[in-house]
């Protein structure tokens, strides 16, 4: 068990490491030839130009002025000087809004730590419980679990402080919880009726069209939604299955790359050609000219993608009972979007749209009734996964540890014991050990809820966020906490009576707070300041530049500013929630160590939002509910361990007055997303309303025609060169020109001929009201379309 001395070590090692980070950062940042690693955002938006094309040949490479040098933290105070208004201008709500997670931690922690320091830590230290325990039983005790709850003796009255204290910070974190869920669904909304025109605000997704052998499925959504929405509904694009062309296209590209690092090199060496093997991965087979060989390979790719886009351009069975279905106005897709469109419920399913680079495409192949046996797998799957990885890391829990070493490695035990060796091996390895075994992890669960069928990259990446957090509740929390107790306190569980054993586990829990003070500081102090570092897009950036870049936009494809990863790093913070709230009561040392680390986040994270991610999507700040949920989560886990704990206390009087918590904080979170979750979920009709209104009277001739048409299209069938764009887009042209959908079923026959929207090239004021002759169904239509629906 780590001693405050194997954790001043720990704290010694990780600021150390935090320290050179940060330096090598301030030094890295300020030259010249680093400018597009640490400042890509602002080369995107066309803000900044290269600093290395201009000057002196050193002026272009190393950063010459030695005042700069000095202030080597001055872009701490420069994160925060960007107030929030102009931080959603500049880099969306959802970066924002994530920040805001930061800040409560903050708001909830700092005045928990005092309330705790100023009570319950006096209350804690003052007992001499586990030096008799200590010397009575041979539990393991450090000075820092002294100032734990486990120092209070038994059936003490004592316990009535920790009881006070949780009802506190229970009504502290739930004002907080309240205050910020009102504040985040305000800013949403006034994002929302503040922000741009965007496709997605006027398109929604139709799934699980009905197959129908008279029509194909580009006609049956045009009928259906000229029947059902004749005064809104604009124009549509069927999805189509290009996964392949996809992948055929991505292959090229990688080619191509191939080709352009060959060319570079022969081009610097033309004494001798580049030769290549064409065996696997280029490690035997024959050696021809590499040139040559990437020449031939990209014109076959090029032939086969010409093949394949025609074949899901042509090809019924290459078309999915899918569509996106676009609007005339923001509240005919708000009212398409949240009502039930047939009285069969599992068909004509709509949803709002994702934005377009927000639309994950490769599962828009996958049939909607295959959906819900994927997620019954993956379930399943997720079951074993999270319970078997118990197993691994218990065992280099077991081994990081300096019984585990000397059992495997018995000659270490000189080394072992010298005392700053001991103190690093208990301080620092039981941490990094941990970070190192779930570092594939979020990789793993992205996998899985892709198989899943998730639409959209901001889904897909709520759903591994809550799978993740999920595993780390099972394996880090309570699997560290068990496995710990059970092998720090074994000797003890043999030499004493069964009905003792509870008792040493309500004493042992507690003292677990060490390992967890370990692994805050090499995740929360050092993991962080890696992040600041970018080493990895740093080494990637350059190789590219040397071995790829011939131009300007080959320099700017090989910038990798990345993005947020709301599914690795938002359940990381909520391991953080998840710490404080439990130990606040039962081990207050750990706070200072937790509100250092949202503290340091929150500046690093905003001076990489402000330079250098680049979000892949804006969902309007979506996750916030997810992240409020599990907040409440936490505070219930921190409510039924200390109830738990405090039974092994024999503290019959005053542990019952605990149960009240957990049902006043289930309560209190149904009570929120009662009252704000909506916003989060739906567009208020009136919301909608009021910005059509306005747009009409700034914007009477914009042709939104034109302007949906092609948002929705496949990013296969945008720009490249086997001309796919231009293809699709005249059949385009093409199909939408026709007035009426030509039909062999006589109850579409007697549809009235609606005037299309396409027979207008831009949008006037009565193009928006269609003319009520031509408008007029009669009940006997409409029967008989639902009729042939069903």
């Amino acid at each position: 068990m780590a001693t405050l001395g194997d954790i001043a070590v720990s704290g010694a090692l990780n600021l150390l490491g935090a320290f050179i980070f940060l330096l090598a950062f301030a030094v890295l940042r300020i030259q010249p030839f680093n400018d597009r690693v640490y400042f890509p955002k602002w080369y995107l938006k066309g803000l900044r130009s290269s600093a290395s094309h201009s000057g002196a040949f050193v002026r272009r490479i190393v950063n010459l002025d030695f005042r700069s040098y000095t202030r080597f933290l001055n872009w701490m105070p420069e994160a925060l000087k960007m107030p929030e208004p102009e931080l959603i201008d500049h880099a969306g709500l959802d970066s924002a809004v994530y920040l805001r997670i930061y800040l409560m931690g903050l708001k909830i922690f700092v005045p928990i730590a005092f309330l705790a320091w100023a009570i319950l830590v006096p209350v804690n230290y003052t007992n001499d419980t586990l030096e008799a325990a200590q010397l009575a039983s041979n539990v393991t005790a450090s000075d820092i679990d002294k100032l734990s709850i486990s120092n209070v003796p038994l059936k003490s009255q004592r316990f009535w402080a920790h009881i006070v204290m949780a009802y506190a910070f229970t009504f502290w974190t739930c004002y907080v919880l309240l205050k910020e869920y009102e504040k985040v669904a305000s800013m949403r909304l006034q994002f929302l009726s503040s922000e741009g025109r965007r496709p997605d605000q006027f398109t929604v997704l139709v799934r699980n069209v009905p197959p129908d052998p008279d029509e194909s499925v580009s006609e049956l959504v045009e009928h259906f939604f000229l029947v059902n929405h004749p005064h809104h509904y604009l124009i549509h694009q069927v999805v189509c299955n290009a996964n392949k062309l996809a992948s055929l296209v991505k292959k090229k590209k990688s080619k191509q790359n191939w080709l352009d690092y060959y060319q570079l090199k022969y081009d610097r060496n033309p004494s001798q050609k580049p030769l290549k093997k064409t065996g696997f991965l280029g490690l035997w087979g024959e050696k021809v000219d590499a040139i040559d060989h990437h020449k031939s390979e990209i014109k076959k790719l090029s032939e086969e993608i010409e093949e394949e886009r025609k074949k899901v351009l042509k090809d019924p069975k290459s078309i999915m009972p899918a569509a996106f279905v676009s609007f005339k106005t923001r509240w005919g897709a708000a009212v398409c979007a949240q009502t039930q469109q047939s009285r069969n419920p599992t068909l004509w399913l709509t949803e709002w749209a994702p934005e377009p680079r927000d639309v994950y495409w490769e599962n828009l192949a996958i049939p909607y009734m295959s959906l819900s046996v994927r997620r019954l797998i993956i379930g399943v799957a997720f079951f074993f996964l999270t319970f078997f990885f118990m197993i691994p890391i218990a065992s280099v829990q077991a081994l990081a540890s300096i019984e585990g070493i000397e059992k495997k490695a018995p000659f270490l035990k000189p080394i072992i014991e010298i005392k700053f060796i001991k103190s690093v091996i208990q301080g620092f390895l039981p941490g990094i050990a941990l970070k190192l075994f779930l570092i594939f992890l979020p990789t793993i669960l992205m996998i899985m809820s892709k198989f899943e069928g998730f639409l959209s990259i901001s889904s897909l990446e709520r759903r591994s966020a809550t799978r993740y957090y999920i595993f780390l509740i099972i394996n880090v929390f309570l699997g560290s906490i068990l496995a710990g107790a059970a092998f720090e306190q074994l000797n003890s569980f043999i030499n004493q009576s069964a009905n003792e054993i509870p008792k040493t586990i309500g004493v042992a829990v507690p003292l677990k707070a060490t390992f967890f003070i370990t692994y805050i500081m090499v995740d929360g102090w050092a993991g962080i300041a890696g992040e600041v570092l970018m080493l990895k897009p740093l080494i990637l950036y350059h190789l590219k530049n040397f071995f790829l870049v011939k131009t300007e936009k080959d320099r700017e494809e090989a910038m990798d500013p990345g993005s947020l990863g709301f599914n690795t790093g938002e359940p990381r913070i909520q391991l953080y929630f998840l710490l404080g709230l439990v130990y606040a009561t039962v081990t207050p040392v750990l706070l200072p160590f937790i509100i250092i680390f949202f503290a340091f986040a929150y500046v690093v994270f905003r001076h990489q939002i402000i330079n250098v991610y680049n979000q892949e999507y804006e969902s309007g700040a979506a996750f916030w509910p997810d992240v409020h949920g599990r907040v409440i989560t936490a505070l219930v886990i921190s409510q039924l361990a200390l109830l738990g704990l405090m039974s092994t206390k024999e503290a019959a009087q005053s542990a019952p007055f605990l149960i009240a918590l957990p049902v006043l904080t289930i309560w209190f979170h149904r009570f929120c997303n009662g009252r704000h979750k909506s916003a989060f979920v739906k567009y208020p009709l009136q919301e909608a309303m009021m910005k059509d209104t306005l747009e009409r009277s700034s914007s009477l001739n914009f042709n939104f025609k034109s302007y949906l048409q092609n948002a929705y299209i496949h990013p296969v069938f945008k720009g490249g060169d086997d001309d796919c764009a231009e293809y699709l887009s005249e059949k385009l042209e093409t199909d939408s020109d026709s007035v009426l959908v030509p039909t062999v079923r006589q109850s579409q026959r007697n549809t009235p001929a609606i005037r299309s929207r396409s027979s207008s090239p831009a949008l006037s004021d009565e193009d928006r009201t269609v003319e009520p002759e031509s408008m007029k169904l009669t009940s006997q239509h409409l029967i008989a379309w639902h009729i042939a629906m069903t």
